[in-house]
């Protein structure tokens, strides 16, 4: 599936799902790698066939084999870290901010490409599953190396666009079942 057959797959009430995906695609202020490496890391944490398809079709053939393994492995880490750090931020209990995590997470000492590419998918990703302290760590960091308010509004936009689409496409297909077994009743 390419990214055109993704945006047709939209309904026309997700227009705007379309109009902002296609002017993300060519999001300027991201470089190549950050912006392709920032689509692959959210298409992943969206979950949804259909959008991984069409992502990694058009973004995939941009990054290197390292910077492709790179933006996997930020949506992984991130699916578990996401969980463990909002959980010790939400928990009423304060023992639990103190107390070591426990989990691996070399990847992010050493993730194959630069470090502030990284960061970047890693914050999308944060960004969709809602850990604050995820978020707040990485912008830091981004921050602290000299990216933009602008550039990580761009990766968030990018996330959020992704994220909106999966959940449509997703909602859809779970329409489609629905009015099938309506029909079957």
């Amino acid at each position: 599936m390419s990214i055109e057959a993704l945006k047709n797959a939209l309904p026309e009430y997700a227009k705007d799902l379309k109009l902002n995906l296609s002017s993300l695609v060519t999001e300027p202020g991201l470089t190549e790698q950050q912006r392709a490496g920032t689509f692959i890391a959210c298409a992943l944490a969206s979950r949804e066939r259909s959008t991984i398809s069409a992502i990694f079709s058009e973004f995939a053939p941009k990054l290197s084999p390292e910077a492709l393994t790179a933006a996997r492995a930020a949506a992984s880490i991130m699916a578990m870290n996401n969980i463990y750090y909002r959980f010790t931020h939400l928990a009423s209990a304060p023992d639990y901010k103190t107390l070591p995590a426990r989990l691996r997470m070399n990847v992010i000492g050493k993730p194959g490409v630069d470090k502030v590419d990284f960061e970047l998918w890693c914050l999308a990703v944060s960004a969709i599953n809602g850990c604050g302290v995820c978020i707040d760590s990485h912008e830091k960091i981004l921050r602290d190396a000299g990216l933009t308010a602008e550039q990580i509004q761009a990766a968030v936009r990018i996330a959020a666009t992704v994220h909106a689409i999966a959940a449509t496409l997703d909602g859809e297909a779970h329409s489609a079942d629905l009015a099938i077994n309506d029909v079957a009743a």
